[in-house]
């Protein structure tokens, strides 16, 4: 699980760790497996609140369970930032298994003229990029956390009980009815997690999201 300021991030993952890259909608607790192109042309962008129609979706723990064998790259923040905070994470992360260890990863540049926090800044990126002769990453990795989340069966007026049968099949959903009730449990794990990115970037944590990068963006493209 990774920052996400710029294309670099994914290309760097893919050369240290080769994972399995996924894309992550601010509000689904499911996933897109996308590849290492995608994964870079997404940092160009405004970000995703919803998947789309057609999109093929999984949860993080069927992702695990299809190919137990890779690393897996989540970019929670569902869109990049300038690299001076970390976003409001998206909910996928408490599908993962409790047993399942996951790593927050930092990656911070120097200069940091290569992050891509503007959607379709394309020349402006490889004007940065190229025109200097090296650009340094820091990259700090946090001790391994889990998912200690809890299943409540009062998250929701459609489920009324919730047996011990019923809560594997309930891990294994989108829970997408539900993607803004959050039990105190859950939100801990969600704290616990953006906490150490904070701290490993050495940053603070904002409240802003996708959303408002939206209505940003659609603001500063009507001044232009």
């Amino acid at each position: 699980m990774s920052s996400y300021t710029s294309p670099i991030d994914a290309l760097y993952l893919a050369a240290i760790f080769d994972p399995l890259f996924t894309r992550s909608f601010a509000d689904s607790r499911r996933v897109q497996i996308i590849s290492l192109w995608q994964a870079m042309l997404d940092a160009f962008g405004e970000g995703y609140i919803s998947p789309a129609a057609n999109s093929k979706l999984m949860t993080l723990s069927e992702v695990i369970e299809k190919y137990p064998d890779r690393c897996i790259a989540v970019f929670p923040e569902c869109t990049t930032s300038n690299g001076r905070g970390i976003l409001p994470l998206a909910q996928n992360l408490l599908s993962i298994p409790s047993k399942v260890k996951i790593f927050p990863v930092s990656l911070r540049y120097s200069p940091a003229d290569i992050t891509t926090p503007v959607p379709a800044t394309y020349f402006t990126f490889l004007w940065n990029l190229c025109s200097k002769p090296t650009h340094c990453i820091r990259v700090r990795v946090a001790e391994a956390t889990h998912n200690t989340r809890h299943i409540h069966p009062q998250k929701s007026p459609h489920r009324k009980h919730i047996n011990n049968e019923d809560e594997t099949q309930l891990l294994q959903s989108s829970d997408d009815d539900m993607a803004k009730i959050l039990s105190h449990d859950e939100q801990a794990v969600l704290d616990k997690i953006a906490e150490a990115l904070a701290r490993l970037g050495r940053v603070k944590r904002v409240g802003l999201g996708v959303e408002d990068k939206v209505r940003f963006v659609n603001v500063r493209n009507k001044r232009k």
